[in-house]
């Protein structure tokens, strides 16, 4: 099958993954387009963390290629996949907990502007700087808290900055890994908004097991079990069909919304 390139930001080609004599991904295809809202979804075990990880770089496939915006990226390391466009919050999930939001995102944008690490130079002298993280700080609702210390924030707030993070580092493609995972139902709201209000032009691959964020946000989904993909398709399509229903119900867990 062709793919269009320019409408195709990133694919995956018949990955496989084996460990020894356990093959966790199995030829598995997928393709993010321009300005996707994608989920991949799954039982638990069912590969996606693996997958993520071969798209990332944090693993080497056995067999199978994997293309960025056109460009063979099977074989780069995973700062080099950041620096081509692909940012995935759970790389960069390791917040800084002695410095305040407003601190670390001028740290990611004076990098990303290459200006170099001392985001108190850069907020000083550097316009730009400051007016991207004043920016970043609003749409990820951080602007009360900038100023405290990352250790003292609320969870919801440290995976808020965790995702202001990852679209300081300007990318063309997010991997969103589980957004809301430990997150309190009294702080989930504002993150599923922020998710929502993402910029259009960023792709967005979503992975995830809160099925009411799933479904209210994907326009296209991939279902992985076993390591093969089941099916894709729009979430209509994955809510009423019937061997996904199973897969589900055979593992215990619900694909019900709503």
């Amino acid at each position: 099958m062709t793919v269009d390139t320019v409408e195709t930001v990133l694919s995956a080609e018949g990955l496989v993954m084996r460990f020894g004599g356990i093959t966790a991904t199995n030829n598995v295809t997928l393709h993010l387009k321009k300005g996707a809202r994608h989920a991949l979804i799954g039982p638990n075990g069912a590969g996606k963390t693996t997958l993520i990880n071969l798209l990332t770089g944090v693993l080497q496939p056995t067999e199978g290629r994997i293309t960025l915006l056109g460009q063979d990226i099977t074989k780069l390391a995973p700062h080099q996949r950041v620096k081509r466009g692909m940012v995935r919050t759970f790389q960069i999930n390791q917040l800084f907990d002695s410095l305040t939001p407003l601190q670390t995102l001028a740290l990611t944008v004076s990098q990303q502007q290459g200006l170099g690490t001392t985001w108190w130079s850069a907020l000083g002298s550097k316009g730009q700087v400051a007016d991207r993280c004043a920016e970043l700080l609003e749409q990820f609702h951080l602007t009360e808290v900038m100023n405290q210390p990352t250790h003292v924030l609320a969870y919801g707030k440290r995976r808020l900055l965790e995702i202001a993070i990852a679209l300081a580092c300007e990318p063309r493609v997010l991997l969103l890994d589980e957004p809301v995972a430990g997150v309190p139902a009294g702080e989930r709201e504002e993150l599923l908004q922020t998710v929502a209000a993402l910029p259009a032009d960023v792709s967005v691959l979503l992975i995830e097991h809160d099925m009411d964020l799933v479904f209210s946000f994907a326009k296209r989904m991939t279902v992985l079990v076993n390591g093969t993909v089941l099916t894709e398709g729009d979430p209509e399509q994955i809510a009423n069909d019937p061997q996904v229903k199973a897969v589900y119900l055979g593992h215990g867990e619900e694909i019900q919304h709503g």
